[in-house]
C-alpha cells in the first residue's frame, strides 16, 4: 500500500513540525538510533503525519492535539525499520503476504525480492503476480525483475525464457527497483549481448542491478563482470571477496539465511582490517519458513553481526542506511529522519534486538513478536497452479545409471555438499556394476540424485551420484523447489522410494517430500507454481519441521539439509551440479560425462 510522497506531503509535516497542526501519532521519550550521524542519543520524541516522520527531536508536545496517539517508548531504543536487500520470498515456501506475516513481527518494514524462482516457472505473468502481491502490503517490498531466466542459456531449461524486453516492461511497473542478480557473470564477462542489453535497460531506467559473482576467481574474470556494471554482490565467502568488491565500487551483500553463513568470515574485513562499513550490507537470501517464525529474520542478521564484534550501531546501518542508499531509496526509508516513511520498531536492547513494536508507515503493525495489524491473505489464480506436468508414471527402473559395455566397476562424478554453503565440491569415486547397472555406495556416503523434467512433460529423467548428506536407511526426498529452473530433484538410497516420491509430488501439485520403504514419512505441499503454499507461514513451519525430521531419521545430520537439496541444480555456482541436460562442471560452464 503506498502513502503520499514525501513531496505531496511536505507542507502537512512542516506544519506539525512547527506546531500548526496535530501529528497523527508520537513515540514520547526513547532513544534516537542515529544511523547518519552514528549517535543514540536519548530522550526524543518522533512525530508522524501521513505515514512520515514530521519531527525529530527532544520534545515533540507541540505536536500532540486531541486526537494524536501518543506511544511511551519508556527509554527504548528506537531503530529505523530493518531492510532485507536481496533475498527470495519462494524460499520461504509462502506468498508475499504471508512471507510479510512472518518477518513484520521481527522489525523487517523493507524487502528487495528477486522472484526470479517463479520466474523460471511461470514467466513474467508470474512475476506480475508477486509484484501485485507486494503492492498491496503495510510494508514497503521491492521487486528486483529476474535478469537470468534461465540462469545459464545452454546448461539447462527452464519453464520460461525471459527477453531484454520483458525486463524493460517489467522495469516500468510500480513496484519494481532493479535487476536482480545477474548470475550469468561468465556472460557478462563475455559481451554477451543479451545480459548487456538487460543492464542497460536497468541503468537507463536509473535502478540498481543486482549482482551475483559465484566464484573464487578474482582474476580477469572479475575484473570483466565488474566493467559491466552490477552493483553488489551476495556470493561471497571469504575476507578478501568484500575487500575485493568495495574496491572495486561494489557494494558487499553478506548473508544469513537459513542455510547460508557468510557473514563472520567476511566482516573480518570490517572488525579486523579497519574496513570503512558504510559499504557492507546485510541479507538473508534465502529463508525457510521454520527459520522466519522461530528464529527470526534481519534482526538475527544483525544480532549475528553483532555477536562477531561489529558495533550495534554499525550493524544496524548494514541493514537500514546502506541499503537505502544503494537502492536510491535513502530519501524514503533506512533512518529515522523527517520526511522519511516511519518505519520504527522499539526494542529494550540493541545487541540481542528483540523487537517489542513495529511500526510501519506510521502505524503499528506487531508487538512483543506478534501481528497485531490485519493483513488479508493473497489469493493466486489457477494458472499459477497445477504446474507439474511429469509426462509419464514414474518407476524405479527409471533411475537405473548404466555402465559402459562390459564394465565391472566405473569411476563417476559425484557432487559433493558442503555444509552451510551454496558451493559444491567435485568428487570422483570408484562405484561397483552389477548387471551392467552402476551401484551406489552408501558406506561411503554416495547415493542417486535425478532430476526429473516436469514443465514440458518430456518424461526426461537425468541420473547422477551425490554425497554428504548422510542417508543410510532406504530412503528417496524429492522437490519441486530445485533452484533456478525448478525442475524436481530427487534424492535417494532406494529406487523404488525415488520413484514413489516424485509420483507423489506429481500427484499433490508440487512441494518436498520424504519416503522409506514404499512409506510416506513427510509432505510440504507447495501449490503455486510447486514452489509456494498458499497456508500461514506457521502451518508452513509446522509441515517443514516434519519433513526435516523424517530426513534426520533417515540419517542426514546436515544443518538445514533441504536448502542444499533444493541447491543441487544451480548451475551458476561452482563447481558441479545436475541440470535436465546432464552433469554440468560449474567451473568451466559445459556439460561433462557422469564417468570419468
Amino acid at each position: 500500500m503506498s502513502i503520499p510522497t514525501w513531496t505531496e506531503s511536505a507542507p502537512r509535516l512542516i506544519d506539525v513540525a512547527m506546531g500548526r497542526k496535530p501529528a497523527d501519532s508520537v513515540i514520547r521519550g526513547g532513544q534516537w538510533v542515529n544511523v547518519y550521524s552514528g549517535e543514540i542519543i536519548p530522550n526524543t520524541d518522533i512525530a508522524i503525519a501521513a505515514g512520515r516522520i514530521a519531527y525529530v527531536g527532544p520534545d515533540a508536545s507541540h505536536t500532540i492535539g486531541d486526537k494524536t496517539k501518543v506511544i511511551e517508548a519508556n527509554g527504548r531504543y528506537m531503530v529505523p525499520g530493518l531492510c532485507d536487500a536481496h533475498m527470495h520470498v519462494e524460499s520461504g515456501m509462502v506468498t508475499v503476504t504471508e512471507f510479510a506475516r512472518a518477518v513484520i513481527p521481527h522489525g523487517t518494514t523493507s524487502m528487495f525480492i528477486d522472484p526470479h524462482e517463479i520466474a523460471n516457472v511461470l514467466g513474467l505473468p508470474g512475476v506480475r503476480l508477486m509484484h501485485d502481491d507486494a503492492a498491496s502490503l503495510p510494508i514497503n517490498v521491492q521487486v528486483q525483475v529476474p535478469s537470468c531466466v534461465p540462469s545459464a542459456p545452454g546448461l539447462e531449461n527452464a519453464g520460461a525464457e525471459f527477453t531484454v524486453d520483458d525486463v524493460t516492461e517489467a522495469l516500468g511497473w510500480s513496484q519494481t527497483c532493479g535487476l536482480g542478480e545477474m548470475m550469468n557473470f561468465p556472460g557478462v564477462a563475455a559481451n554477451d549481448a543479451k545480459m548487456l542489453g538487460e543492464i542497460g535497460a536497468t541503468q537507463m531506467a536509473n535502478k540498481t542491478v543486482g549482482g551475483h559473482y559465484a566464484s573464487p576467481d578474482l582474476g580477469l574474470m572479475f575484473h570483466g563482470y565488474v566493467a559491466g556494471g552490477p552493483a553488489d554482490d551476495h556470493e561471497g565467502t571469504r575476507k578478501e571477496d568484500p575487500k575485493a568488491r568495495i574496491r572495486q565500487g561494489m557494494r558487499a551483500m553478506l548473508r544469513l539465511g537459513s542455510a547460508w553463513y557468510d557473514v563472520a568470515e567476511q566482516i573480518k574485513a570490517v572488525t579486523e582490517d579497519g574496513m570503512d562499513p558504510r559499504n557492507f550490507i546485510l541479507c538473508t537470501d534465502d529463508s525457510h519458513s521454520g527459520t522466519l517464525v522461530h528464529d527470526g529474520h534481519m534482526n538475527r542478521v544483525v544480532r549475528h553481526a553483532i555477536a562477531q564484534g561489529v558495533k550495534p550501531i554499525t550493524a544496524i546501518q548494514m541493514a537500514t542506511l546502506n541499503t537505502a542508499q544503494h537502492f536510491g531509496m535513502e530519501r524514503d526509508i533506512g533512518s529515522i529522519s523527517p520526511g522519511r516513511r516511519a518505519d520504527i520498531i522499539l526494542t529494550s536492547d540493541l545487541p540481542s534486538l528483540h523487537v517489542e513494536l513495529v511500526i510501519a508507515q506510521g502505524e503499528v503493525l506487531a508487538e512483543n513478536g506478534k501481528l497485531t495489524a490485519d493483513i488479508p491473505a493473497a489469493n493466486y489464480p489457477d494458472f499459477a497452479k497445477n504446474t507439474i506436468n511429469l509426462g509419464k508414471k514414474l518407476a524405479a527402473d527409471d533411475f537405473d545409471i548404466f555402465a559402459p559395455e562390459g564394465a565391472t566397476d566405473v569411476r563417476a562424478r559425484v557432487i559433493g555438499v558442503i555444509e552451510n554453503q551454496a558451493p559444491t565440491r567435485a568428487l570422483e569415486a570408484d562405484l561397483k556394476v552389477t548387471s551392467s547397472v552402476v551401484q551406489m555406495d552408501e558406506e561411503n556416503d554416495i547415493c542417486q540424485i535425478a532430476l526429473v523434467e516436469r514443465h514440458r512433460g518430456t518424461g526426461g529423467v537425468v541420473n547422477g551420484f551425490v554425497s554428504g548428506f548422510g542417508y543410510d536407511r532406504p530412503c528417496a526426498i524429492a522437490s519441486t523447489v530445485a533452484h533456478d529452473s525448478h525442475h524436481m530433484i530427487v534424492v535417494g538410497t532406494s529406487k523404488k522410494d525415488m520413484a514413489a516420491a516424485a509420483n507423489h509430488l506429481g500427484k499433490v501439485g508440487g512441494g518436498i517430500t520424504v519416503f522409506s520403504q514404499g512409506q510416506e514419512l513427510a509432505t510440504v505441499e507447495l501449490p503455486i507454481a510447486g514452489l509456494m503454499s498458499d497456508e500461514r507461514a506457521e502451518v508452513v513451519a509446522e509441515k517443514t519441521a516434519a519433513m526435516v525430521a523424517a530426513m534426520e531419521s533417515c540419517g542426514c545430520k546436515l544443518n538445514n539439509a533441504y536448502m542444499q537439496h533444493s541447491l543441487l541444480a544451480l548451475v551458476v555456482i561452482p563447481e558441479i551440479r545436475i541440470s535436465d541436460l546432464g552433469i554440468i562442471d560449474v567451473t568451466k560452464f559445459k556439460k561433462v560425462d557422469l564417468f570419468v
